[in-house]
């Protein structure tokens, strides 16, 4: 049966056995309470990068040729518990395979289950939150696992750095360590946030963004928009920085709510996951027979889908 690969890439990049890099689509919108629609981000994203050109200009780099393997969604939604069991096994699953593991959600109490099986698997985790909302209740409308709880674990069991903050319940504060919360009205005033939050992380780093993060005006496709959030130079400027100098060691891309008459959003998802596995494999090489190969086979018919590679 044929299925879809990443942005279309070539069956060669897309099995499991040679791709350094994991994706995990998660369609869940449980717990959300205003707009809903972070359950079709998935697909929107997907569809967004196979419309993508795959060389990155900046870093001179084409980093599909890395492999990209497409993993089964987890589409588990019986609870909100169940769902992060769920995204917990699937992300470590991947992880005791060696590979550079990414998802893509779904609402943000995916990301329980992500920041969970890093967390297991890496020693002295920082954990680094874009976002606009800090989620640090501990329990939400009956559960531990609502999206506004995304943040409560891992601010107990690893070094969480929020930054981009700029919508809270007052109990929050109870929680949060300001020393490493960036509230976005702070930021605008201030030069050296970048570098201080660096300075704030320990080697291995996970880094979950809540597409709300952004402001508005770039993207407005998210089920919670709040105004005076970041753009997009500025954070690709950050994210860099974050890649040069620590061990990012996986992220996962959360809260993309599309909409059907505003594709701009998907397309800024897409660029911003691409543009993150572009400074995580800029330095990495590609052996020469492999790249010819999939060079080969990318001419051949750029634009076929291949056979799903989940059996290797």
């Amino acid at each position: 049966m044929q299925t879809r690969t990443y942005a279309g890439i070539p069956e060669e990049l897309a099995k499991l056995e040679q791709a350094k890099i994991v994706l995990i689509p998660v369609p869940y919108d449980g717990t959300s309470t205003w707009q809903k629609g972070a359950d079709k981000g998935p697909e929107a994203f997907l569809n967004a990068s196979e419309n993508m050109e795959l060389y990155d200009i900046e870093t001179e780099t084409e980093v599909y040729k890395q492999g990209v393997f497409l993993a089964d969604a987890v589409t588990e939604n019986n609870s909100p518990e169940s769902m992060v069991e769920a995204v917990h096994q699937a992300t470590k699953k991947y992880i005791k395979k060696n590979k550079f593991v990414t998802i893509f959600g779904g609402e943000h109490s995916v990301s329980i289950g992500t920041v969970r099986a890093f967390n297991e698997m890496y020693p002295s985790l920082t954990v680094l939150q874009l976002d606009a909302h800090a989620d640090l209740r501990k329990t939400y409308e009956g559960s531990t696992c609502n999206h506004a709880c995304a943040m409560y674990e891992a601010s107990q069991t690893t070094n969480l750095i929020q930054v981009g903050i700029r919508s809270m319940d007052v109990m929050e504060k109870t929680v949060m360590d300001e020393e490493k919360t960036y509230f976005a009205h702070e930021m605008a005033l201030d030069d050296t946030w970048m570098d201080s939050a660096v300075d704030q992380m320990t080697d291995n780093v996970f880094i979950t963004i809540d597409l709300d993060a952004f402001d508005p005006s770039i993207m407005p496709s998210t089920g919670t928009p709040e105004p005076g959030g970041l753009l997009w130079y500025e954070t690709l400027e950050f994210l860099k920085q974050v890649f040069e100098e620590k061990n990012v060691v996986g992220f996962d891309i959360v809260e993309l709510c599309p909409n059907t008459k505003e594709k701009s959003s998907d397309f800024l998802a897409a660029k911003l996951y691409y543009k993150m596995l572009s400074y995580k494999f800029q330095n990495d090489e590609v052996e020469a027979d492999y790249d010819n190969a999939f060079d080969n086979s990318l001419n051949k018919n750029t634009n076929s889908k291949f056979q799903d590679d989940d059996d290797y």
